[in-house]
């Protein structure tokens, strides 16, 4: 007989949230912040709740306060108080450790136990240029998460023929939703969210891209493409709206200098296009940097 093991509900959330482990689990130190991408990803997972703030302070025992939406969520949501320790981040790659020193109605004080950290970008760089402006419900709201989350340069919304409008309240609400995945996944430096371009303003960038890929129905596969180049980590990704690109504007983009690649053979929305595509390409990039020592 099979014994059946229950699990207490509060392990699963102490799993997703590791800050509620105990106050002994430090942020870790480490050498230069020049170092590479392996002591990126390791200066950006602490086990202390992360927010954000444009200003950061410079050295131990500076401070800053902190008010809006992330006040609302350190107080309302986590329900935080005065000693509690939290990371900010400012989106370049600064991060401090501190202490929730005051509380008002109106925001709180921080307080740093420690110096600013700086720590630079990991190398790839992929520019995302896609055509999700008339997508329905919270799709776009995930394509611009994942991406967020896989590590993307930028996201651009495209114009086309399909796909010729994007509303300033969507606009907003992205980069809304780009903050919270910043946080989520521990990013230290934002993902950018460009201003909708139309296919006219984005030849340019083609043709001054070392690499880029446009993605295209019937298209060579993908991988088989990406072995035919040599090392580069960065380049444009370009997927076109539901019902795809016309062919004039195929023409345009890949006499511009794109390659055109397939993702297989079923057609697929633009939010899993874009995310397959990206995918392939971080993990191809990942793939050529060297192996630390």
């Amino acid at each position: 007989m099979k014994t059946l093991v229950v699990r207490p509900p509060f392990v699963g959330l102490l799993n997703r949230r590791p800050w509620l482990k105990p106050s002994s689990l430090r942020l870790r130190t480490f050498s230069s912040p020049s170092s590479s991408s392996s002591n990126y990803s390791n200066q950006s997972r602490g086990g202390l709740p992360r927010f954000f703030s444009d200003i950061l302070p410079h050295s131990k025992g500076g401070g800053v306060r902190i008010q809006g939406d992330e006040f609302w969520h350190m107080t309302k949501v986590l329900r935080l108080n005065t000693r509690d320790r939290v990371e900010l981040f400012n989106g370049k790659g600064g991060l401090i450790e501190g202490c929730i020193q005051d509380i008002d109605r109106n925001g709180l004080e921080f307080v740093a136990l420690e110096d600013l950290k700086i720590v630079l970008p990991q190398s790839t760089q992929w520019h995302v240029f896609a055509a999700f402006g008339t997508l329905k419900g919270g799709r776009a709201d995930w394509l611009v998460e994942k991406c967020t989350e896989l590590g993307a340069r930028s996201v651009t919304p495209l114009l086309t023929a399909r796909s010729p409008s994007i509303s300033e309240n969507r606009v907003d609400r992205l980069r809304r939703v780009i903050l919270a995945a910043a946080k989520q996944c521990q990013r230290l430096h934002e993902m950018t969210l460009n201003p909708p371009t139309k296919i006219g303003g984005l030849l340019p960038i083609v043709a001054k891209s070392k690499l880029s890929f446009v993605a295209v129905a019937e298209a060579a596969p993908v991988y088989s493409a990406l072995t035919s180049f040599t090392k580069e980590l960065s380049g444009t990704l370009i997927i076109g709206p539901e019902g795809d690109f016309t062919e004039k504007e195929v023409d345009m983009i890949i006499k511009a200098g794109a390659t055109a690649v397939g993702l297989g053979p079923h057609r697929l929305r633009v939010e899993t296009a874009t995310i397959a595509l990206l995918t392939t390409v971080m993990l191809w990039s990942d793939s050529l940097q060297p192996l630390c020592s």
